[in-house]
């Protein structure tokens, strides 16, 4: 009797399962670029979170409108991936004060590239993102040192990863960054380099990292300014262990199948 009652208890729990899936968590691309340089690569970087989106079964929806910054809409996602914006990037003081609130009801943070040039007077905003554009060299080949090999946005690099992108200088670092990736800097060619970074911070500056932010989960990485990164298979596992740490998944979630 006890084992029909448990075999019945474990059919409705399953009915119950496939009646009822768990929702799909839904995260926010917003791409806005205010007046100044804007990056070719947009619609790539959309195309790369879709894509990350339809692997690990998320909603993916895709703004450049600030409008979508209120706290209402702003309530529907599991997180907010900032891809390539750039400049100011809102309209109202509401709409900043929007993803304040956004990131102390617990909420997670991407940024991509020049999300770091983003909203340059907002010293919050700098200090959630964990840094701030300060100005890069030419677009080259240089070697990246992976500090943390245990992080799911590193975990399939070996001790360094040599890559074309655009070396950013920052500045304002927030001392609770994990930092991930450093540019080593004796392999980038700047003849100011000496004055700003090295003087400064050495052979490494910090590339990537990530923090727990006044509530929030923030992941953060400055590479990715060539449209081709986006179909690049390292560079989106990149992209994809950045997001579900954000997300708060465990590093045996992390996957980026072959189509």
């Amino acid at each position: 009797m006890k084992t029909k009652l448990l075999l019945l208890t474990i059919v409705f729990s399953l009915s119950s399962v496939f009646a009822n899936p768990p929702a799909k968590k839904r995260i926010l691309v917003y791409t806005k670029n205010g007046k100044g340089y804007v990056h070719k690569n947009i619609a790539s970087s959309v195309g790369a979170w879709k894509k990350i989106g339809e692997i690990n079964n998320l909603i993916v929806d895709v703004s450049d409108d600030p409008a979508v910054m209120n706290t209402a809409n702003l309530a529907k996602y599991s997180c907010l991936v900032f891809s390539n914006t750039c400049n100011d990037i809102f309209d109202t003081e509401e709409q900043k004060q929007a993803l304040v609130d956004y990131i102390h009801a617990g909420g997670a943070y991407v940024g991509v590239h020049s999300a770091s040039d983003s909203e340059k007077d907002w010293s919050w905003y700098a200090e959630m993102v964990g840094g701030k554009f300060k100005r890069h060299p030419a677009f080259q080949e240089f070697e990246i040192k992976v500090i943390d090999k245990n992080h799911p946005a590193t975990s399939m690099l070996g001790e360094k990863w040599t890559k074309e992108d655009e070396c950013y200088y920052m500045n304002e670092f927030n001392p609770n960054n994990h930092v991930l990736l450093a540019a080593d800097m004796r392999t980038v060619k700047d003849k100011e380099k000496e004055i700003y970074p090295r003087r400064t911070f050495g052979d490494y500056l910090p590339l990537t990292w990530c923090h727990e932010f006044e509530g929030g989960r923030v992941f953060y990485t400055a590479l990715g300014h060539d449209s081709k990164d986006y179909v690049d298979p390292v560079f989106l596992k990149h992209l994809e262990g950045g997001l579900l740490w954000a997300l708060g998944k465990k590093p045996k979630e992390f996957h980026l199948k072959k189509k």
